[in-house]
């Protein structure tokens, strides 16, 4: 199954032009959506769960009319956005089964399909606690839980591993990856190592356009030989942004010594090797340049 978009446009009442003719193709899979906060991310992924209508444009998943026919897109879609809410005394089972109740799924197979989706999850042990008292991994891994009832052929994770801890960030991931096998899985993040580690196909998104689709081996081999990185003093910094401008495509601490990353075809000039780009790379060359 594929899901294709085609000329996707969504302008907000406010003016904000949130989306701008996107057009992907994103197999079965995991598919990394990489781009800044505001970049249009989260308004893609309101669209494909059927939560807001575009002004232009189409989405098929398969043979479904995702604008047109909601009901069927709902019956195989799994969603865990960036922020759920939850009940505050409810238990993890009974929470899960209250929405395996709203998924529709029949009574005779609920009790099975709850309990199999919290060992997937690793939260059996704590299946009686209260899903309000979880730490942010926990709950994350319970909204994939709940976005898996049903049996979906579409998963969006929307900004999923923001504010957890490595431990938990590794737990998560492996838990997505195992899922991301046999269903179209979509990572929407702004973290670089989401999808360095996750992703076979990505796309980069900023401003509401696509700025890049393809694999990540594909864009990084578009820039080898394209970033030079330098290591200066502190000081110093504010004058090499005023002479190479958009060109410094990052710059961070590495022991407490700034290390700038140019993208130029070129040597920029003395002091400056040329490094082998890493996706980080990729990312800052197109929001960037």
């Amino acid at each position: 199954m594929q899901l294709t978009i085609r000329n996707l446009s969504k302008t907000y009442s406010n003016g904000v032009q949130a989306l701008k003719d996107i057009n992907l193709d994103i197999p079965t899979g995991m598919y990394g959506l990489l781009g800044p906060n505001g970049a249009g991310k989260s308004t893609l992924m309101r669209t494909l769960a059927t939560l807001q209508d575009a002004d232009s444009g189409t989405i098929t998943l398969g043979d479904i009319d995702v604008l047109r026919d909601r009901d069927a897109v709902r019956q195989v879609l799994g969603y865990l956005p960036q922020e759920f809410g939850v009940y505050q005394r409810i238990s993890a089972l009974d929470l899960l089964d209250h929405f395996a109740v709203l998924k529709g799924i029949p009574s005779k197979d609920r009790k099975s399909v709850v309990e199999a989706l919290l060992q997937r999850t690793n939260l059996w042990e704590h299946r009686k606690k209260a899903v309000s008292s979880y730490s942010g991994g926990m709950r994350q891994r319970f909204g994939i839980a709940q976005a898996l009832l049903g049996d979906p052929k579409l998963i969006i994770v929307d900004e999923p591993t923001a504010g957890l801890d490595p431990g938990e960030r590794n737990r998560f991931h492996n838990l997505l990856s195992e899922i991301g096998e046999n269903v179209i899985v979509i990572l929407s993040t702004h973290i670089v190592d989401d999808v360095k580690e996750l992703c076979p196909n990505m796309a980069i998104i900023n401003e509401g356009r696509v700025l890049y689709a393809g694999t990540p081996d594909q864009a990084l081999e578009e820039i080898v030989g394209k970033v030079w990185k330098k290591t200066v003093a502190k000081s110093e910094v504010e004058a090499y942004q005023a002479r190479f401008g958009n060109a410094i495509i990052s710059s961070k601490l590495v022991a407490g010594k700034p290390i700038l990353h140019v993208f130029s075809d070129e040597n920029p000039e003395d002091g400056f090797t040329s490094v082998a780009p890493d996706l980080e790379d990729v990312f800052f060359s197109k929001i960037v340049i």
